[in-house]
């Protein structure tokens, strides 16, 4: 980035940015906050649990042409524009997290072949591996996650390394050092801007290691976020929007930029 960094704005895609289902049309007034905080040197970011590739097709999908300065995939990947209009790591974060999560699924594969056992035998969720590690659960319904959760949890008393990234009835395996948070506090450190000059936005609860008040001092979340994500933005000062999607995430940065 050239010039001095001043803040960083940073949401969530799929239910914070854009409606998952397209029914919704992407709100312009976002983006013309966008632009202007941008002038003032702020930077915007996206922080997703898409893959990268998946993330630039959501972008073309929905219309989005006024491309992110940085990118959060996979709630822990970090990638900033590079020669060629193509996206690069950002820093040595991706690589330590690569290697990080292959030692853990390594030396932690009896305990998530117990995990898998509960999954397949107590739930009529599907566990599903993936060729360097464990993969994840897709639930039946938000009910049955919330069980799921609940047996995890239990679980990471013998497994402190243990972490997950929910969505609704999706979750992910991961190495508990690296979520949204943690990779948005990353960026942070490389761009020298505190907590106390980044926003934060997301809808769902794995964006809540991102509103935690850790990482970001502003804080909001889109009238169509679960109710924990809800909650935890109000006991920590933030703003829930009235309206949803990226209308509701217009209404956040307006109020915390826009509105003295």
């Amino acid at each position: 980035m050239d010039g001095e960094i001043s803040s960083i704005l940073c949401f969530d895609l799929d239910g914070t940015i854009v409606d998952p289902e397209g029914e919704v049309p992407l709100d312009v007034t976002l983006l013309e906050y966008l632009r202007e905080l941008k002038s003032q040197g702020a930077v915007w970011v996206v922080n997703t649990g898409r893959t990268l590739f998946q993330t630039l097709e959501g972008f073309h999908q929905h219309g989005i042409t006024m491309l992110p300065d940085y990118i959060i995939a996979q709630e822990s990947e970090l990638y900033e524009p590079g020669k060629f209009n193509r996206w690069v790591a950002c820093g040595k974060w991706n690589a330590t997290c690569a290697s990080d999560h292959r030692k853990f699924f390594k030396s932690s594969a009896r305990a998530f072949k117990k995990i898998r056992n509960f999954i397949e035998t107590s739930t009529e969720a599907s566990f599903f591996p993936l060729e360097d590690g464990p993969g994840g659960v897709v639930a039946r319904s938000d009910e049955e996650m919330d069980m799921i959760c609940d047996y995890i949890e239990r679980e990471r008393r013998n497994l402190p390394l243990l972490g997950y990234q929910r969505n609704s009835v999706y979750l992910r395996f991961s190495h508990i050092k690296y979520n949204k948070g943690s990779t948005l506090g990353e960026l942070g450190r490389l761009l020298g801007i505190p907590p106390e000059y980044i926003f934060a936005a997301g809808d769902n609860h794995n964006d809540m290691a991102m509103l935690g008040g850790e990482y970001a001092h502003a804080v909001a979340c889109p009238e169509n976020a679960v109710p924990r994500v809800k909650e935890l933005v109000k006991e920590k000062g933030g703003y829930v929007a009235r309206e949803p999607f990226s209308k509701g995430s217009a209404e956040a940065v307006h109020h915390y930029y826009f509105s003295s």
